[in-house]
């Protein structure tokens, strides 16, 4: 019935092949107008897990009540704390003004709440300790706050040099910050221009990266009738540092991260390339074809056959979805390396049948005859193995395989309308040789003699590694999907690394501040939770005890910070012999001594005379490079003073907002103890955090969920891929061991795929699994040829057009997965590698294990 179908469908659509191409191509045309109107892609990792999970309707919840999905992180980096707050401010004040882009800009972890009260966020001891020390610091304040210039420095130098001489100050401890003032001078001196940070003097640490750097959160107005919504706003930021003159000004740069420019570089990464990568596809496959048509006209039916397939392929899958994701895009590709097959399949069937009878009309009947089973089943067989994840939770590969299937059945029937039709009107010349492979002849005999020894060595290797699958690893974190050169991934990395960012925060929501107070208690037990916040952190504890010492401290340095006047600015020359005369003091302070705070201010006292002896500018320079950083710290050090009392009510309402809703829904948020660059860590955090608060979301647990959601889909796929290729197989052939035949090879080439992973170091991830059930499909495709052949009573298979017709398949269909692997997109890439190795393995089972495994052809009565 099946072949009485196809060759009444091919008959007709010879007979009338003028109106089959023309209905075929004003369907393409329409399907390519309705494409370029409704041609969408969705970059957003996160939509490629079906949303009616539970832990996805929690996510998608938390996202929309704290909108964490439209935000724009920019992370400004300079030399000195110092430098980065000015730079940071500076980028912020510019751009808050800017209602064109964005809806708010905000500076996190600064702005006027927390520089009058960060001192009460620290330990009682800490603030003790650091008030105790305003009354030494405050004659040198005085000093530099009266007289912000290279005299006052020198002054307040002297100061403490008259505490070193009265004992007061071990020389030995003027070591580090003597060392570090004289690298500055010494670094204007030597190269023209130098950073400072009072910040680092006075610390008794050294700085870390996280202190050199400020965070900006922008929400900007998306234009949604864009490939890339946020594209404006982020040029926008880039476009203001560049006119505050950044690098010269500040030394700083920005780099932006967050939702909106991860799916803005998503969508560059995945574009980067697509056209020259496209383009050398087609080149290639038109190599291959030539190879194996050897007709300019047949290639010329095939490649119209399969674009007009390709066009409503696309406009049918933006009906059905809506958009593309950054895994149901790849079926293009895929469209045209297994579209093809049915094409060459044919062609060749029909150029076999041409040079038998040099007879246009019935050479393609007949070839639709020969064909009509296999190519069937093939077509039914491929988009049974993409369409298998349709019920699956991985929405990202079930839109992919939606689109496919229905691709792979869009492509078989133009395959039997509109390439006979074609090739009717282009009516190529007679074949003048047989097509095929005499030249294999050997290689057909060493399979018959050896068979045994073949099947039973083939077996044996397969299952000598099935051990290895042990160590088949699968990397559940998507964002090693993304390219790790593109900025915004990057910065997240590089944030990633310092716990305290919450760059792998978790967090549980609540609409009850006493449960707040109890989820926070019950995370602080967890081992694996390195801290936990939530509003009610941003009230700190012992206050009045904390203010009462801010309040100690600030008579004693509110004096120094405000004096009466400010100095005239002194002259240069002024400048010069208070250097002089500070360099003279060093010396005579060191003395011949050997200690390292001698040494330092020999070093420091060097450095002063260089700078007396230079020029003006010079000194200019070098005069800003210590005030102007000195001016910054001053003020925070003034706000700091003026610490109030904090409660949940006095507490600003965009910090608020950050961490509970108008309507009560409040997040508390736990960081992981441990590498948070591991998996295992992340993985072992998420697992920790849920089992003490259920409801916990978050990258991790999203980490974790989708793990599991992508292998259960797999499974699922994979098992109904399997059932419903093997009934498939059953309805034609309607011999178990001939459903056998077809799916033991391909389970072994299966098996040896991921064997080879291991060996190489390939995990599975969420975009290369597709490749596992599409290997089903895409091997029964090739097996089924064979079977049905070999039950057909055909011999010597490899010599014949069949193999010609398979081996070039496999390299039209290896061409467009290679196109896949040179991706820029490391998702995209990774499927290619993995379809291009199941390929291979596929292929090898085909030609050298199936025709062994078969053996001679028997009477299918029997």
């Amino acid at each position: 019935m099946l072949t009485r179908i196809v060759v009444s469908i091919v008959k007709a659509c010879t007979r009338f092949a003028s109106l089959t191409v023309l209905v075929a191509l004003i369907l393409a045309i329409a399907a390519g107008y309705y494409t370029s109107r409704h041609f969408t892609i969705n970059t957003d990792i996160n939509t490629l897990i079906s949303s009616n999970l539970d832990w996805r309707k929690r996510d998608n919840q938390f996202g929309a009540a704290f909108d964490r999905e439209r935000t724009i992180l920019a992370v400004v980096e300079a030399p000195t704390p110092e430098l980065t707050s000015t730079a940071a401010k500076a980028l912020a004040e510019k751009l808050s003004g800017d209602k064109t882009n964005f809806e708010s800009v905000a500076q996190l972890g600064t702005g006027e709440f927390f520089e009058k009260n960060g001192l009460l966020f620290l330990p009682v001891a800490e603030v003790g300790q650091l008030t105790g020390q305003f009354e030494s610091a405050a004659p040198l304040i005085e000093i530099i706050a009266g007289d912000p210039s290279i005299r006052g420095l020198t002054g307040a130098l002297e100061t403490g040099l008259a505490g070193v001489k009265r004992g007061q100050v071990k020389l030995d401890s003027t070591e580090r910050p003597f060392n570090l003032i004289a690298q500055t001078v010494e670094n204007v001196l030597n190269k023209g221009s130098a950073t400072f940070s009072w910040r680092e003097l006075t610390s008794d640490k050294p700085l870390e990266d996280s202190d050199r750097r400020a965070f900006i959160e922008f929400k900007p107005i998306l234009d949604f009738n864009a490939l890339e919504p946020g594209k404006a706003a982020t040029d926008a930021i880039r476009q203001a540092a560049n006119d505050l003159n950044f690098a010269g000004e500040y030394g700083a740069r920005v780099r932006l991260t967050g939702p909106v420019p991860i799916a803005n570089e998503e969508f560059a990464t995945v574009q980067d390339g697509a056209i020259r990568n496209g383009i050398g596809t087609v080149i290639v496959v038109l190599v291959i074809l030539w190879m194996a048509l050897h007709s300019p006209k047949i290639i010329f039916a095939v490649f119209v056959n399969l674009f007009i397939g390709l066009s409503i392929t696309t406009a049918a899958g933006l009906m059905m979805v809506g958009s593309l994701n950054l895994l149901s895009v790849a079926f293009a590709v895929l469209f045209v390396g297994l579209g093809v097959d049915f094409g060459i399949q044919y062609s060749v069937r029909y150029r076999s049948e041409r040079f038998k009878g040099n007879d246009l009309t019935a050479a393609l009947v007949q070839a639709a005859e020969r064909s009509a089973v296999p190519l069937s089943l093939a077509a039914m067989a491929t988009a049974a193995g993409f369409l298998s994840f349709l019920p699956t939770d991985y929405k990202g590969i079930s839109e992919l395989g939606e689109i496919a299937g229905v691709g792979m059945l869009v492509a078989f029937t133009s395959s039997i309308t509109v390439l006979p039709a074609m090739l009717k009107l282009l009516n190529p010349p007679g074949e003048m040789e047989p097509v095929g492979y005499a030249f294999l002849a050997p290689l057909d005999r060493f399979l018959e003699d050896h068979r045994v020894v073949i099947i039973v060595g083939t077996l044996l290797i397969a299952v000598a590694g099935l051990p290895l699958l042990y160590f088949l690893r699968f990397d559940f974190n998507p964002i090693n999907l993304r390219s790790p050169k593109v900025e915004s991934i990057a910065t997240f990395l590089d944030l990633r690394k310092d716990p305290n960012t919450g760059a792998n925060a978790i967090n549980v929501m609540t609409n009850s501040d006493e449960d707040a107070r109890k989820i926070q208690a019950r995370l602080e037990k967890v081992p694996e939770v390195l801290r936990v916040m939530s509003l009610e952190s941003f009230v700190p504890e012992d206050q009045p005890a904390k203010l009462k010492l801010i309040a100690q401290g600030a008579k004693v340095l509110n004096p120094a910070l405000n004096p009466d006047s400010i100095d005239d600015p002194p002259s240069d020359a002024e400048n010069v012999e208070a250097l002089k005369g500070s360099a003279e003091n060093l010396r005579r302070t060191a003395g011949d001594a050997k200690g390292p705070g001698a040494v330092a201010s020999r070093r420091l006292a060097d450095a002063l005379s260089k700078l007396a002896d230079s020029n003006q500018a010079t000194r200019d320079k070098t005069q800003a490079i210590f005030v102007n950083p000195l001016k910054v710290v001053l003020d925070q050090l003034k706000n700091s003073l003026q610490a109030a009392p904090v409660s949940l009510k006095t507490l600003p309402p965009d910090l608020v907002a950050q961490w509970k809703t108008r309507d009560g829904l409040q997040r508390v948020e736990a960081l992981p103890r441990g590498d948070p660059n591991d998996n295992d860590t992340l993985r072992k955090f998420a697992a920790a955090v849920l089992e003490a608060e259920p409801t916990a979301i978050g990258g991790p647990v999203s980490i974790l969920k989708s793990g599991d959601t992508v292998v259960k889909a797999f499974i699922h796929a994979g098992i109904t891929a399997l059932l419903v290729i093997g009934f498939l197989l059953w309805l034609t052939l309607r011999r178990i061991t001939d459903v056998l035949l077809t799916l033991v090879p391909l389970l072994v080439a299966g098996a040896v795929t991921l064997e080879i992973c291991v060996l190489i170091g390939m995990p599975l991830n969420f975009a290369n699994i597709v490749a596992l059930p599409l290997l089903l499909g895409v091997g029964v495709a090739f097996k089924i040829y064979y079977v049905t052949a070999w039950r057909s009573g055909r011999t010597n298979l490899l010599q014949s057009s069949l193999t010609r017709a398979i081996f070039f398949s496999a390299l039209t269909t290896a061409t467009a997965f290679g196109s896949l692997w040179l991706s820029s997109h490391p998702g995209t890439a990774s499927m290619g590698k993995l379809l291009a190795l199941s390929l291979v393995t596929t292929l090898a089972a085909v030609l050298l294990f199936q025709p062994a495994l078969m053996g001679k052809p028997r009477d299918i009565g029997e």
